[in-house]
């Protein structure tokens, strides 16, 4: 099994005040981890804002994610759900699961994404995400093959 999302990059059943927030809770791990610079959280809020609600990638599922630069330290995915969706402005709305992205360049961006879309393509995964009630069952989940 290759971990995509390691178990302290993972909360499960947050509450989210709207979309922002939410980028901001799944960001707010890779902070802590210290991948990631603060200043990367407000890239991707900044993304959404200018280029709209593009992140929103499925029903229910944001991929939050900016442009590689200096605020990212490390190559990094985060992956939290919400107890109750938020609206993007998006046809996929309301999110419930938001997976925030990383990446120190283009090319480690490119097969991050693949990797992702190949397991988000799983009947049902996006659902099963957003029903985990533990960060153990998520973590089990998004990294099984």
């Amino acid at each position: 099994m290759e971990e995509l999302v390691s178990i302290d990059k993972i909360r499960v059943q947050l509450e989210a005040d709207d979309w922002k927030d939410a980028i901001r809770k799944a960001g707010d791990l890779l902070i802590a981890s210290g991948d990631i610079e603060a200043s990367y959280i407000e890239n991707m809020i900044a993304s959404v804002e200018q280029l709209g609600p593009y992140m929103v990638i499925a029903k229910g599922f944001a991929l939050a994610h900016a442009a590689p630069c200096e605020a990212v330290k490390n190559n990094a995915v985060s992956l939290i759900n919400l107890k109750e969706g938020v609206d993007f402005g998006s046809s996929n709305d309301p999110v419930k699961v938001v997976m925030a992205l990383a990446c120190t360049d283009k090319e480690s961006h490119i097969a991050s994404l693949s990797k992702i879309a190949m397991r988000l393509m799983k009947e049902g995964m996006i659902a099963k995400l957003a029903d985990c009630e533990s960060a153990e069952e998520l973590y089990g989940l998004i990294n099984r093959d």
